[in-house]
């Protein structure tokens, strides 16, 4: 017997795919999806009836995957743009009373969600545009004077004006929220929903290891605050010399001035599988991520669910989740000492590290999973739709 339909029903669409092939899944799984609109493929198996894949972006997008320099990638998504919008301007529109679409992608969706009377939801996963650029650029001027952030102005003042068209924005962080409030955005159009997580695969580590070893987990650049991390991780060193730090993600163009200087100082995975990171995960430390413009990393919530300590920045979303002393430890990005000094102290205290494990993985994994987050998410549009 099929399930019932259900009252809310969702189009989710983005180029590429980012998390909203879990986010369409959960609503799938509530009979809430109208329809994925993406580009990429649909690993979270979705009905094909429910699954819309924008071919022609995909295909343009296929070469700079395969053989571009992550720079060009960065570049190509905003050239090969007119594929999507060509494409989603094509498509039927499906029986949808919410349309949720990624920041910088929403206006084609918004223009017909406003014919249908759909509610108009923006996907956000950074801050603000203004905060995002000048986080980010002020990060470039300091550590590779010349280096422009690599949005186009026509991208960022789209997403300015989905912010303002938009009924509702998910943001992924307390930051997030304070940066859309800084920035004029009304309170009671923001909802604060961190990512989920794959509880099947991120699994919790089984014992604290003797090797003290830190793991931290995207790009490689400046924004993150690699910068900072690699100068901090310089003084752990001190203390601790057999310590191990393990970065996993690509290079930015904006981090050459830098690269060179700490190669051969940490141990580099361009890339890991899920399954291989949770498995990389377990036998860490703690989880260190100093960025100075985030969302919320996905990867933190991960390494949350395995039960690592996170030392994490409040820019960086780890105040969120991460309560200073409980779930891990709460430090200022652009300080190395500051971040030194928690890397030694939770790695020197092994009663403490267990005990911050222990909380980590209840707030990382406990009724966090993709389907809780999509939950979350049909809670809140049954409620604007219903006031």
């Amino acid at each position: 017997m099929s399930q019932p339909e259900n009252k809310i029903q969702v189009l989710v669409t983005t180029p590429g795919s980012w998390w909203l092939r879990h986010t369409g899944k959960a609503f799938e799984n509530r009979a809430a999806l109208a329809a994925l609109w993406v580009s990429d493929a649909n690993n979270t198996r979705i009905a094909a009836a429910k699954f819309n894949r924008c071919w022609p972006y995909h295909l343009a997008m296929k070469p700079f995957y395969q053989f571009a320099p992550q720079i060009w990638i960065e570049h190509a998504h905003y050239f090969n743009f007119p594929f999507w919008r060509a494409w989603v301007n094509r498509q039927p529109w499906p029986h949808a009373n919410v349309v949720q679409a990624t920041i910088g992608f929403a206006t084609e969706p918004f223009d017909r969600a406003e014919n249908s009377g759909a509610l108009k939801v923006v996907d956000c996963p950074n801050s603000h545009p203004l905060t995002y650029f000048g986080f980010w650029q002020r990060e470039c001027d300091l550590w590779c004077p010349g280096e422009k952030v690599p949005i186009p102005r026509w991208n960022f003042a789209r997403m300015n004006r989905e912010l303002e068209r938009a009924d509702m924005i998910i943001v992924q962080s307390d930051f997030c929220r304070d940066s859309m409030l800084w920035n004029g955005i009304p309170a009671e159009k923001i909802m604060v929903n961190p990512m989920g997580v794959d509880t099947s695969i991120f699994q919790p580590r089984e014992t604290l290891p003797e090797k003290i070893r830190f793991i931290a987990v995207g790009t490689i650049c400046l924004r993150k605050g690699h910068q900072y991390l690699f100068r901090a991780f310089q003084k752990v060193k001190q203390k601790f010399p057999d310590a191990e730090l393990v970065c996993v993600g690509d290079v930015k163009t904006d981090f050459r001035r830098e690269w060179p200087k700490w190669l051969g100082t940490f141990t580099h995975h361009e890339h890991l599988t899920h399954p291989e990171l949770a498995k990389l995960l377990q036998t860490c430390t703690a989880f260190v991520f100093p960025s100075q413009e985030e969302g919320i990393a996905r990867a933190q919530i991960e390494a949350l669910a395995v039960g690592l300590p996170v030392i994490g920045t409040h820019e960086g979303g780890a105040t969120t989740l991460v309560r200073d002393g409980v779930e891990g430890f709460i430090v200022r990005g652009r300080d190395p000492q500051h971040i030194a000094d928690a890397m030694i102290r939770v790695a020197g205290d092994r009663a403490l590290n267990q005990k911050m494990g222990a909380a980590a993985r209840i707030k990382g994994a406990e009724k966090n999973t993709w389907q809780d987050y999509g939950d979350r998410l049909l809670a809140e549009y049954t409620r604007r739709l219903n006031p």
